[in-house]
């Protein structure tokens, strides 16, 4: 078989990570890769994804001159999804997996998600979204769930400290540094973290019942001391940690609830101790229980730990790609397509 020809749209955090696996992939071929910042424009994929050998294949900022090479599919890893540069690569018959936050596309308008719908129709083209939480958290939950005669609800909860994830514009959208009295601030963080609502509809569906309606909850702690963190500082009286769900409801059951208990920084006590992982719990007969944790491989040389969470988030979308290249067209879940599996390199 050819390999998948593959274009990588961005090389942040995440989509560094999901370029280095589709050059060690011998079923994916990297064709192109779009560049965010025109300092990285002209530069080999090699050097923006931290391969050995050059590679032949530079970036660009040029949308056309992606569409031009014809690819089977994108890795699309920038922080928040252009519905525009979804549907321009939809169209152009481009599968596209991301990490965007993007589940099932129920947190865009009516209007926009028409338009990615109407963009896979005239493409013949499938959009799949996942990452670590949302996304694998949510298929363990699932997996976890056929082990129980009868389910009554499913908890999922990232339990971390995430002073580790260096972006001060992402940590503050959530709350963190900022008073504990601002305005609004609940509802920011709603918006903000929207995307877990849409893994809890897509649990709930696979699970066999529709929602009623979703709702949402945060509590915050202020931090004790003052934390620098080197990318932003959390000052004391600020909010050090943040802990919301957002819960799916049948009638007056609250069924499903995915959410977070986040700290950053060394003077916050959360409200509930954290498990430094992903904790997933199915009540029923019988419970089920499980916490993942994300562990560095004995031959990690990297400094820290941040390396491994951008892997973790980016290998259930880049895993992906053949699977949703096969798919049938349109909007596919975690819930419509084949266990996602990774490769064993022998």
């Amino acid at each position: 078989m050819q390999p998948i020809r593959v274009i990588q749209w961005t090389t942040g955090n995440i989509g560094r990570r999901s370029l280095h696996a589709i050059l060690g992939r011998d079923d994916l071929e990297l064709v192109g890769v779009y560049a965010h910042g025109a300092d990285k424009v002209g530069q080999d994929a090699a050097e923006l994804g931290g391969w050995p050998e050059p590679t032949g294949v530079t970036a660009t900022n040029d949308i056309d001159e992606l569409l031009a090479l014809r690819p089977d599919a994108c890795c699309y890893n920038p922080l928040w999804p252009s519905i525009d540069e979804l549907v321009a690569l939809l169209e152009a018959g481009v599968n596209v997996c991301t990490t965007a936050a993007w589940i099932t596309g129920g947190k865009q308008t009516e209007a926009d998600r028409a338009r990615i719908l109407e963009a896979c129709d005239k493409g013949r083209t499938t959009i799949f979204g996942s990452g670590a939480h949302p996304g694998m958290t949510n298929l363990v939950g699932m997996a976890l769930s056929g082990s129980c005669e009868r389910v009554d609800s499913v908890v999922i909860t990232e339990s971390v400290d995430c002073s580790t994830y260096e972006s001060a514009e992402t940590q503050a959208a959530m709350g963190f540094s900022r008073p504990p009295e601002t305005p609004g601030l609940a509802e920011s963080v709603r918006r903000e973290s929207e995307v877990f609502a849409e893994s809890a509809a897509m649990m709930a569906r696979a699970m066999g019942v529709e929602l009623d309606r979703l709702t949402f909850d945060v509590e915050f702690t202020t931090a004790s001391g003052d934390s620098d963190l080197g990318f932003m500082t959390i000052p004391a009286g600020t909010i050090g940690g943040v802990m919301g769900y957002h819960r799916g409801w049948v009638g007056d059951r609250n069924v499903v609830s995915v959410g977070f208990n986040w700290v950053m920084g060394e003077h916050t006590v959360p409200p509930k101790p954290l498990a430094h992982g992903h904790v997933i719990q199915v009540f029923g007969v019988p419970n089920m229980r499980t916490v993942l944790h994300c562990l560095p491989p004995a031959d990690w040389t990297e400094p820290g730990f941040m390396g491994l969470g951008m892997i973790y988030t980016a290998m259930p979308v880049t895993n992906a790609v053949p699977y949703v290249v096969a798919a049938e067209p349109g909007i596919v879940t975690l819930a419509d397509l084949p266990p996602i599996t990774g490769r064993i390199r022998v």
